[in-house]
C-alpha cells in the first residue's frame, strides 16, 4: 500500500489486487523516522481512478469480439491486469501510535517515502492489559476475538439499536449473561417475553451456570404489589407519568394516602372507601377514583399478604449476580406503563437509601415507553445513586436528544434508513459520514461498538451465538406449514383470457 493523498483527517491509500481490506478494518502508519504510528479505519474501498483506464476497459471490450493473435513482446498485458485491479482505500484517522502505546486523540503527517503500512491487530490496539472482567462479544472480520471489560459498562448509559431481525436481543443477552457470571445485577424490562428461558440451553436442558441466577416475574400471577410496600413516591410516579392524574387530584390522593397511613389501611379497597367520604370537587373525585379503579383491573396489586412480593428482598436475591426478568408480553399498554414506572421508582427509592446494590437496567423495545416516562431524570440522577441503562430500540429517532448526549456506548447494528443513522451520528464519538458508510454495510449479527467498551476505537464485531434458549425468532407461517399434497399434484386447468 502506498499513500496517495490527505484531505483532512482522510486518507487516500493504493492498495494492489492482494492488499484486500474490508470496511472497518484497521491499518497502521509506521513513521520510522517520526518515532510514531498512524492509526487508520478503513471506510470504503473501491477502484482507482488511473488516467487511461476507461479507454483500457473499452479496448478489452472491443478486442473480445476480434479474431486473431494476440502478441504482447513486452507482457504489458500483466501490468495492465494489475492496474485495473488496483483500489483506492479511503480510511480516517482514529488516532496515533507513540512509545508503543495507542490512544484515540492527536494526528500527523506521515513521510510517504519512510513510511510503511500494515494491518493492525485488534489485539494490539485495545488490550493493553489484562482485562478483570471480559465479556466475549465475538471476532472481527479477521477472526480476531472481541471481548470488552464489563468495567466499561459500570457507570455507564448504553444503546443497542439497529433494524429488526439484525441481532439486537441476542447482543444484549450476551451482555447480560456476562454480567451475571461476573457477579452483577440485572434488571430487565422483557416486553416481547425472550429473556424467560435465558437459563435452558437451545434443547431445554437447565443451564447449570444460570439456573438459580435468573427469576423470571410475570405481572398478575408471580409479580404483585403490596400498596404499602410499594410506599407513597412510586405510587405517585405511577399516577403522574403513567396514568395522567392532574396535579389538584394528586394532592388530595396524598392527603387521602397519610390519612389511611395514620389507621393503618393502605390497601386499595380502603384508598377507595376513604375517598368516596373525602370533601372535595366531584371532578377530583373522579379523577382519583378511575385510576384507582384501573389500578385494580390491571391485576398487579394485591392485598393479600401471601401474593405480595416483597420487593426490598426481590432485590437484594440477585446482589451477588442474578437478573431479574419482568415478563411484559401479553400486557396492556397501559399495564406495561404502570409496571415500569413502579419499578424505577422503587428502584430509585432503594438506590437512594443505599438500602441494594447499583443494578444493570436493561429496557427491552424502549421506544414503546420512552416518551411516557421520566427517563432524563433517570438517565442523569440515577446513574449517580447506581442505576445503569442499555436501552434496546429499533426506533433511535425516538430517543430523546438529552439522553443520546450523555451516551457512552453505542452497540449499531444495520440500519438504511438516513434518518436513524444522523439520529445516533449526531451525538455518537466519530463523524457521521464514517457511520453511514460502515453501518449500512452491516450483515446481520455483525455491529459497530462505539465508545468506552472499545477504548474509542470503533470496532466492526460478528456476535458471537449462545447455548441458551434466546427465543426471540420470528415466528413464520409458511415454514412451519406442510404442503397440501392435492394442490401440489393437480394443476389447475387452462383457462382463455376473455
Amino acid at each position: 500500500m502506498k499513500i496517495l493523498q490527505k484531505e483532512g483527517d482522510e486518507y487516500h491509500l493504493l492498495a494492489l489486487p492482494n492488499e484486500g481490506s474490508n470496511p472497518g478494518d484497521y491499518l497502521i502508519i509506521e513513521d520510522n523516522k517520526a518515532g510514531k504510528s498512524l492509526i487508520l479505519q478503513v471506510m470504503e474501498v473501491k477502484y482507482a481512478n488511473i488516467p487511461g483506464m476507461f479507454e483500457e476497459i473499452l479496448r478489452d471490450g472491443l478486442s473480445t469480439r476480434l479474431e486473431g493473435d494476440e502478441l504482447d513482446p513486452f507482457n504489458m498485458n500483466s501490468q495492465l491486469l494489475i492496474l485495473k485491479d488496483t483500489k483506492l482505500t479511503i480510511c480516517k484517522v482514529r488516532g496515533i501510535v507513540e512509545k508503543g502505546r495507542p490512544t484515540p486523540y492527536g494526528s500527523f503527517v506521515p513521510s510517504r517515502n519512510y513510511s510503511t503500512i500494515n494491518p493492525l491487530a485488534i489485539e494490539k490496539l485495545l488490550y493493553r492489559e489484562e482485562m478483570a472482567h471480559p465479556i466475549e462479544i465475538g471476532e472481527t472480520i479477521k477472526k480476531g476475538r472481541v471481548s470488552i471489560d464489563a468495567e466499561a459498562l459500570d457507570g455507564r448509559l448504553n444503546i443497542i439499536t439497529g433494524r429488526k431481525g439484525t441481532g439486537k436481543s441476542h447482543l444484549s443477552k450476551i451482555l447480560i449473561l456476562g454480567l451475571v457470571g461476573h457477579g452483577a445485577p440485572c434488571l430487565v424490562l422483557d416486553i416481547n417475553g425472550e429473556y424467560v428461558n435465558l437459563s435452558a440451553t437451545r434443547k431445554g436442558e437447565p443451564q447449570h451456570k444460570y439456573v438459580n441466577k435468573i427469576i423470571t416475574l410475570t405481572p398478575g400471577k408471580s409479580l404483585k404489589f403490596d400498596m404499602e410496600d410499594m410506599g407513597l413516591s412510586p405510587i405517585l410516579n405511577m399516577l403522574i407519568y403513567a396514568l395522567d392524574l392532574p396535579w389538584n387530584s394528586t394532592r388530595t390522593f396524598i392527603r387521602i394516602w397519610r390519612e389511611n397511613a395514620r389507621n393503618g389501611k393502605l390497601t386499595l379497597e380502603e384508598l377507595n372507601g376513604t375517598l368516596t367520604r373525602w370533601k372535595c370537587h366531584e371532578s377530583i373525585r373522579e379523577a382519583i377514583q378511575s385510576r384507582l379503579y384501573t389500578m385494580m383491573d390491571s391485576g398487579i396489586f394485591t392485598d393479600d399478604p401471601l401474593e405480595k412480593v416483597d420487593t426490598l428482598e426481590l432485590f437484594r436475591s440477585i446482589r451477588d449476580g442474578g437478573a431479574l426478568i419482568i415478563n411484559l408480553k401479553n400486557q396492556s399498554a397501559i399495564n406495561r406503563r404502570m409496571l415500569v414506572e413502579l419499578l424505577l421508582g422503587k428502584l430509585k427509592e432503594l438506590l437512594s437509601k443505599e438500602a441494594i446494590s447499583p443494578i444493570f437496567l436493561f429496557a427491552e423495545e424502549a421506544h414503546l415507553y420512552l416518551r411516557d416516562t421520566y427517563w432524563d431524570d433517570i438517565v442523569t440522577r440515577m446513574r449517580h445513586l447506581g442505576l445503569f441503562t442499555t436501552f434496546i430500540t429499533n426506533q433511535p429517532s425516538s430517543i430523546q436528544e438529552t439522553i443520546y448526549r450523555q451516551v457512552d456506548n453505542i452497540f449499531l447494528f444495520n440500519f438504511l434508513n438516513d434518518r436513524d443513522l444522523e439520529a445516533i451520528s449526531r451525538v455518537a464519538k466519530i463523524d457521521v459520514e464514517s457511520v453511514k458508510l460502515i453501518v449500512k454495510e452491516l450483515p446481520p449479527r455483525h455491529c459497530l461498538i462505539i465508545g468506552d467498551a472499545v477504548q474509542n476505537f470503533p470496532l466492526v464485531v460478528n456476535v458471537r451465538s449462545l447455548d441458551v434458549d434466546t427465543m426471540g425468532e420470528t415466528r413464520y407461517f409458511f415454514k412451519t406449514r406442510t404442503p397440501n399434497p392435492i394442490l401440489q399434484e393437480k394443476s389447475l386447468p387452462d383457462v382463455p383470457c376473455r
